[in-house]
């Protein structure tokens, strides 16, 4: 972890990639900032950068992503916007076909609804797959490093999405041995949310204690009407930032 110290005063911690221009971006960064000029991307990459890594790039410029993530995380210690990187370094995961599979789940976990994490005795998946749908990760950094089984995994689509994506799903699954049935796999009916309510009643209704409950989605309202369910003696874990 690396100290941003302003004057005679520590804002924060960071993260340090192991780059080649994470220091200097650091300094870049900081320089800015204490000239009170808004910190930008030029800082990080040129304009013609910038527009490459809207394509392709081999290798699924990994680097460029963790000095995203580094000037990201200086934002949120010294509060400038970050809106511009936040956008590039998605955009980076979408269009490289290998961005799923360096994409590390396991990092960007949050403990929602306790400080420290309580002990456990098992542990439950309920997967927003329409919201959240890179499978590989998720079997590399959730279910397999967790040890979740087959039938403590639960996940919902409504048919149009399963229609779009089913052929996708079931191909990646294929890779782990697994197809959409192998877990506890339900079609729900047409509509907003629909889904959602589904995952939640199927955990409400499981009344759990003493688990490990990993709630694989974006979406804030669902986080926190599972927050609201869960009991004391779980550890409740859902995607961060």
């Amino acid at each position: 972890m690396k100290k941003i110290i302003i004057g005679d005063e520590v804002k924060g911690t960071v993260e340090m990639p192991e780059t080649p221009n994470a220091y200097a971006i650091f300094n870049a960064v900081k320089k800015a900032y204490t000239q009170q000029k808004p910190p930008t991307l030029s800082l990080l990459f040129s304009a013609e950068k910038i527009k490459a890594l809207g394509r392709y790039q081999k290798g699924g410029a990994q680097a460029e992503q963790v000095e995203l993530q580094l000037f990201i995380d200086m934002g949120k210690v010294l509060g400038f916007d970050t809106a511009e990187a936040e956008a590039l370094k998605l955009q980076i995961e979408l269009t490289n076909d290998n961005a799923h599979v360096h994409l590390n789940i396991s990092k960007r976990l949050k403990l929602l609804n306790q400080k420290r994490r309580v002990r456990t005795r098992k542990a439950y998946l309920f997967w927003d797959i329409e919201n959240f749908g890179p499978i590989g990760p998720m079997f590399t950094h959730v279910i397999e490093k967790f040890n979740v089984p087959d039938d403590r995994i639960y996940l919902a689509a409504n048919p149009d999405s399963l229609y779009l994506k089913r052929r996708e799903w079931e191909a990646e699954l294929y890779d782990y041995g697994k197809r959409l049935e192998s877990f506890n796999f339900t079609v729900v009916d047409h509509g907003k949310n629909v889904a959602d309510d589904f995952l939640l009643g199927e955990f409400e209704r499981l009344k759990l204690r003493q688990a490990d409950v990993f709630i694989m989605t974006y979406d804030r309202e669902l986080k926190e009407r599972f927050q609201a369910a869960c009991h004391g003696s779980n550890n409740l874990y859902t995607l961060g930032k």
